[in-house]
């Protein structure tokens, strides 16, 4: 499955190369690290594993109420250090909720800032004690796990 290109508000998606060239080695350690998170089942490089520019990890909707029928988190991560990290579920009437971690240069907010759910159009600041990729993705899974949680308890 072939998740839709990035909107065009998206850093990475930027016909000017944005932030540089894929980190390709951070993104073999973080398809690992998805290996070893329960909420993953499944992971693809894309556009294929051999040049990969995102890591794609499917989570199990199984974890999810009904009404999510997918939920995916696309990894992009630079040589540059900056990165997007893009979480999506899509609803059985369509819908989609999403949010996007980015570490990137602009003019809009400070580098490291998050596009807010429920569709992005949200910008706030924050800020990491550390911007190592297994920290970041551990940062950015632990908000899905509390999504998750509000899920079961708006469910209750």
């Amino acid at each position: 499955m072939t998740p839709p290109a990035g909107p065009p508000d998206d850093p990475t998606e930027r016909p000017d190369g944005s932030t540089g060239p894929p980190d390709r080695q951070t993104l073999r350690l973080l398809e690992r690290q998805c290996a070893t998170t329960p909420l993953v089942a499944d992971t693809e490089f894309q556009p294929r594993s051999t040049e990969p520019r995102r890591l794609v990890a499917t989570l199990d909707t199984d974890a999810f109420p009904n009404e999510v029928t997918t939920a995916r988190l696309d990894i992009r991560w630079f040589t540059t250090g900056d990165f997007s990290l893009h979480y999506v579920e899509t609803t059985t009437d369509g819908d989609h909720w999403e949010c996007r971690w980015d570490r990137h240069p602009n003019p809009h907010s400070a580098r490291c800032h998050v596009h807010e759910p429920p569709d992005r159009t949200s910008v706030v600041d924050f800020s990491l004690e550390s911007t190592h990729p297994l920290d970041v993705y551990a940062t950015v899974v632990a908000a899905i796990q509390q999504r998750l949680a509000d899920h079961w308890d708006d469910e209750t």
